[in-house]
């Protein structure tokens, strides 16, 4: 079925799309530049956040560690965890007075009554049970004991005390499994039964799968996804997240005083008396650590409040402080913006608020806006600029330098005679798609006569253009030498450096595809790069500046083509490498002598085959300035002092000027040859 789509007039109400993918790569280009790899800079910008189109932040992960910290605050500040057993106390304390004043109405009624008979027996239950009140154990796990076995005078006593055993006893379940199931809400014997049959299974299905059988992972759901509301999908989905909630219990015990943590574990014992219960639980807690042992099970927090927290605040402040640990954890841990989207936004959003939780949705949809562009692929693993990324980003790079340049210097950039550029064969060949249409009128109607016959009107057909044939003489040829020695990163030249190569090669390849450029890279060694590898290229982490391997490089490659030749080289440094007769490599710090004449020797030679060396001096000390002065004086070609700043305004310059230059110069030959 094809796609309907519904357009309606833009009224400035609407909001447009806030992110784009060109855009994005933009953000990304000085570092993908610098570090010469597309997952490093994706995670640089997942860290440092960004703007989208419409000028709204994007929170990074440096911002939203800084939200996660003060949450994690604001929770810990809550109240003190000594308040659990304050508010259970409080409550016994309560139900006890009630009792003693249900006594003493009791007495009083029976005193009251007439009936000596009465009144004696209400006066001696009243000292008996007084007196079992008043010997009450201090601790709660022994004072729940005796008035379970307490034979209460008041039912609503008794019946307050009741549903405090029973509050307690869910309360303590939900802390071993952290609110498993909506439903439990009240804990009957038979929900208390099927419990211990879930867990009882869950047991056994790692046993079955430590055997190397069948988990049966669909019947246990089947049998009791209900206390799953997350709804896992696989075994291993189930028992994470079980691990996560025991160990989330495990931290409220570790963050107790030890008098706290031996009172709780007193009073598990007392009301969790289902010996099997416990027993499947402490099998089950053991497991998981044994399978999780980075969930935390030794975590604690510290709680500075002054207010007491009761059990349910208890639970929740430390359900949340678990989960802020499973998100600072998955933000921590993400190599690459996709990894993100693991996280569960609704929960996100109640943490830490809806800024946040578009921010990281929106950064988890990064990677995959710039694949769906075709910005990006994923090759052996790892992410990659596409040919299409590659020339979106000179396209940025050249964008950047040229909207430095005041048009005073350079103007609209534009030559007006382009000069011949390709000669005449004084032959023809039909025409094919990307030659340029240099028409052959009477080829043309030929083919034309010839397929359709004598007549008018003559009906053209692509197949019958006829074009001339061009000897094609390549106008200029350019090789760059790109310093990538350790003193370019060093002294923050080696961006700059790079962008230029990139806004060159762009340059050349969209607006004289007819022209050469090679690229040579050079530190310790010289290798030649591939022009569309720039963005990859990162530095030499070895010493040494090896010009004269670069020039017999450079020299190689332009020996393979025609035309005005040239060499441009961006350094900072002097040459302190040369390669040996017996091909190895002399390295000296500061530059001798040899180095230096071997150097001058090479580019002696580049003299002799007409290529002139344009150099530009990133940082230039004494010694490149001398050594640059000699260069210059050999070769004739040209110095420019520089900075970061305005390299690239120089490099563009010198090439476009180089490229006039050519196209006067074969003006002036054509206007003398008529």
């Amino acid at each position: 079925m094809p796609s309907k789509f519904t357009y309606s007039r833009w009224d400035g109400s609407q909001r447009g799309f806030d992110l784009d993918a060109e855009g994005l790569l933009g953000e990304l280009a000085d570092d993908l530049l610098y570090h010469g790899d597309v997952n490093s800079a994706l995670r640089k910008l997942m860290q440092d956040g960004m703007r989208d189109m419409n000028g709204d932040r994007i929170a990074g992960m440096r911002e939203m560690m800084e939200r996660l910290r003060e949450k994690r605050e604001s929770i810990q500040e809550r109240g003190d965890l000594g308040g659990v057993f304050s508010e259970i106390a409080d409550e016994l304390n309560d139900v006890v007075d009630e009792e003693r004043h249900a006594i003493e109405n009791y007495t009083t009624e029976a005193k009251n009554s007439g009936d000596q008979r009465r009144a004696e027996m209400a006066e001696q239950s009243a000292m008996e049970r007084n007196f079992r009140l008043d010997m009450l154990p201090a601790d709660l796990a022994g004072k729940i004991a005796e008035l379970q076995h307490y034979d209460f005078q008041s039912k609503q006593a008794q019946l307050r005390f009741e549903q405090l055993i029973e509050k307690l006893r869910e309360q303590l379940m939900q802390q071993h499994l952290d609110q498993m199931s909506g439903e439990m809400q009240k804990l009957t014997p038979a929900d208390m039964q099927r419990m211990k049959d879930m867990m009882s299974e869950l047991n056994a299905m790692l046993e079955r799968r430590q055997q190397g059988e069948d988990p049966k992972f669909e019947d246990f759901m089947k049998n009791f996804g209900d206390f799953f509301p997350e709804n896992p999908e696989t075994l291993d989905e189930l028992l994470e997240i079980m691990a996560q909630r025991m160990a989330a219990a495990q931290a409220m015990l570790n963050s107790m005083t030890p008098e706290q943590r031996a009172q709780m574990q007193q009073l598990s014992e007392q009301l969790l008396e289902d010996m099997d219960l416990r027993w499947q639980m402490d099998q089950l807690s053991k497991n998981l650590q044994s399978m999780f042992p980075q969930a935390g099970w030794q975590k604690s927090y510290e709680f500075s409040g002054q207010d007491p927290l009761g059990f349910a605040e208890a639970m929740q402040s430390m359900q949340e402080l678990s989960e802020l640990d499973q998100l600072e954890n998955l933000m921590k841990n993400a190599a690459n913006p996709a990894a993100l989207a693991e996280a569960d936004l609704d929960r996100v959003r109640e943490l830490l608020g809806e800024d946040s939780a578009k921010s990281l949705e929106k950064l988890s949809q990064l990677t995959q806006m710039m694949k769906d562009a075709g910005l990006i692929d994923q090759s052996d693993g790892r992410l990659q600029l596409t040919p299409r990324g590659i020339r979106q980003l000179g396209a940025k790079a050249l964008q950047d330098l040229f909207g430095n340049l005041s048009k005073d210097m350079i103007g609209q950039h534009q030559i007006d005679k382009i000069g011949t550029g390709h000669e005449r064969a004084n032959d023809t060949k039909p025409y094919e798609f990307g030659d340029s249409f240099r028409l052959d009128l009477h080829g043309t109607l030929r083919n034309a006569l010839r397929r359709g016959g004598p007549g008018l009107p003559i009906k053209l057909s692509q197949d019958d253009f006829e074009i001339e044939r061009m000897e094609h003489s390549t106008r200029s040829s350019t090789v760059l030498l790109l310093d990538l020695s350790l003193s370019m990163p060093m002294r923050d030249n080696f961006l700059p450096a790079k962008k230029v190569a990139m806004a060159l090669h762009h340059l050349i390849s969209s607006q004289f595809p007819r022209d050469y450029l090679g690229v040579v890279g050079f530190g310790a060694t010289a290798r030649e790069l591939a022009a569309e590898r720039i963005p990859e290229v990162s530095w030499d982490f070895s010493y040494g500046t090896n010009m004269h391997h670069a020039f017999t490089l450079a020299r190689k490659l332009l020996a393979r083509q025609t035309g005005n030749k040239q060499i441009i080289m961006i350094t900072d440094g002097e040459p302190t490498a040369h390669v040996m007769t017996s091909g190895e490599i002399f390295f000296n710090y500061p530059p001798v002598r040899e180095t230096v004449e071997i150097t001058l020797r090479e580019a002696l030679r580049c003299t002799k085959e007409a290529i002139r060396i344009n150099t530009f001096m990133l940082d230039a000390d004494n010694g490149l300035r001398h050594f640059i002065e000699q260069l210059t004086k050999i070769n004739g070609g040209r110095a420019f002092f520089t900075s970061p700043e305005t390299l690239g305004d120089y490099v563009l310059i010198d090439y476009l000027e180089h490229k006039r230059n050519i196209s006067r110069g074969r003006s002036a030959s054509a206007t003398s040859q008529r």
